[in-house]
């Protein structure tokens, strides 16, 4: 189809980052003075693209949909194709003559790839084709150390953060969106069939779960003007509703990390005491977001291989899929592991202190490897996310970046009688609890631990 030129659209690819405020490459599209065509691409074809996780699956079809609205509102539309990305942004650009593809920068391997090879062959076109920084407050080749290498420990990293250029403000969102005049097929999302439906877990995650950018602009405006003040000192204990509840929005990019930041120190700004405390704290754990991605761009393969190699060598015994299942249905007899994996399946989500919990039971008690909680985490909860998932699994195993030294094992035991004294958060999760109907401990935690470290001074003794 053609057009003529001052009628010529730019195609803005939305991914990761479903939202309107603070969307550097739709920004620039408009700047251009051309009508938009949005669109989202399904990719799960693409070699190397990790499919989506069941929980995942259903915010993304819930985002999709508050993305539509909020486009629609605005006078354009969300149109939606599926396949390889290579071959669907090359036919939408012939279909529509765009002038322009534009979007934000990913920072997976398998996803620079793709976006590599579109950028050239639509530049090799004649066709304007760029990516911008909307998805990290510090791009990962933008920090590096003293000599020019990745950093591996946060604390260093972080601070070479702080001590870089400050996160630009926040691009405003659109007031409206000049439509393209020409017919783009779309598919109907419907068929996409993004819900779980064997079995259908709906209904939980619908329960404690709004996505889309305006519920996304509520959390954070909720926890700062609520939460914040008892961030730093509360935030470990899982009944206190504290933490922001951001990480699936900012997962999907409903709301920028750029947004995060700013809100935050406009309220440090006016805060004393414990309030800016927990600012620092809360930015902090941003940081740790930063340093998932900055590992991932420089080990791409860290949900399935050691970023430590000595670790290869760490003698796992022959999977007990019994034991395996009893983790992952919340049946190990521990209270507090056991209502976090309840919480993680019927909501999406986990406490992040019990996720740790949770973690070093299935790695350093039942002997398990890490890779296979990874994977159940992937797909249960709905902010599974490409770096933050399997970082933090490495971290708990030992085997990552700035990784929780070998000799760490959390007892759940401890764990819960430190974090939740009255048991609130365990009753909430698992009624049966403290009744003939719980099952009995599926471990001594002794002599686990004893040959968990074990273990691991055989992965000691092998680093050279």
């Amino acid at each position: 189809m053609s057009n003529p030129p001052g009628h010529q659209p730019a195609v803005v690819w939305f991914r990761d980052d479903l939202r309107l405020g603070d969307h550097p490459a739709l920004h620039a599209a408009l700047e251009l003075n051309r009508p938009i065509v949005a669109v989202y691409v399904l990719d799960e074809e693409s070699a190397g693209i990790r499919p989506l996780g069941a929980a995942a699956r259903w915010w993304l079809d819930q985002s999709l949909r508050s993305l539509a609205t909020s486009l629609e509102l605005l006078g354009s539309r969300l149109v939606l194709r599926r396949g390889p990305a290579d071959r669907v942004i090359d036919e939408l650009v012939h279909e529509t003559d765009a002038a322009a593809v534009v979007w934000n920068r990913r920072y997976g391997a398998a996803e620079r790839a793709v976006d590599t090879r579109i950028k050239s062959a639509m530049q090799a076109r004649g066709i304007d084709a760029h990516s911008f920084a909307g998805s990290l407050l510090f791009e990962p080749w933008t920090i590096q150390t003293g000599q020019g290498g990745p950093y591996s420990v946060f604390t260093p990293f972080w601070r070479s953060c702080l001590a870089a250029a400050p996160p630009r403000p926040p691009v405003p969102a659109p007031t409206a969106i000049a439509p393209w005049d020409g017919v783009v097929n779309s598919d109907e999302l419907d068929t996409w069939a993004l819900s779980p439906t064997a079995p259908d877990r709906a209904a939980g995650l619908r329960e404690n779960w709004t996505p889309g950018e305006i519920a996304a602009q509520a959390a954070l405006d909720r926890f700062l003007a609520t939460s914040l003040a008892d961030y730093a000192s509360r935030r470990d204990e899982p009944a206190r509703n504290v933490t922001s509840r951001l990480s699936p929005h900012l997962r999907w990019g409903e709301i920028s990390p750029y947004q995060v930041w700013h809100a935050t120190q406009k309220v440090q700004r006016g805060a004393s005491g414990s309030a800016a405390a927990s600012g620092i704290r809360f930015l902090t754990e941003l940081g740790w977001r930063e340093f998932a991605y900055h590992v991932l761009f420089h080990a791409p393969d860290l949900a399935t291989a050691n970023l430590r190699p000595a670790f290869d060598a760490f003698p796992w015994p022959e999977l007990d899929p019994q034991a395996l299942k009893a983790w992952q249905h919340g049946r190990t007899g521990f209270a507090l592991v056991d209502a976090g994996m309840r919480e993680l399946w019927r909501t999406g989500s986990m406490h992040n202190r019990v996720r740790m919990v949770a973690a070093s039971f299935l790695i350093k008690n039942l002997l398990i490897d890490w890779r296979e909680g990874e994977r159940w985490f992937w797909d249960t909860l709905v902010d599974a996310d490409p770096a933050s998932n399997p970082f933090g699994w490495q971290w708990v195993a030992g085997s990552g970046a700035d990784a929780a030294p070998y000799f760490r094992v959390f007892n759940p035991e401890l764990q819960a009688a430190k974090f939740d004294p009255q048991e609130q958060y365990i009753r909430e999760n698992v009624p049966e609890y403290g009744t003939d109907a719980y099952p009995a401990r599926l471990v001594d935690l002794g002599e686990t631990r004893r040959a968990a470290l074990a273990a691991y001074e055989r992965v000691k003794n092998t680093t050279v």
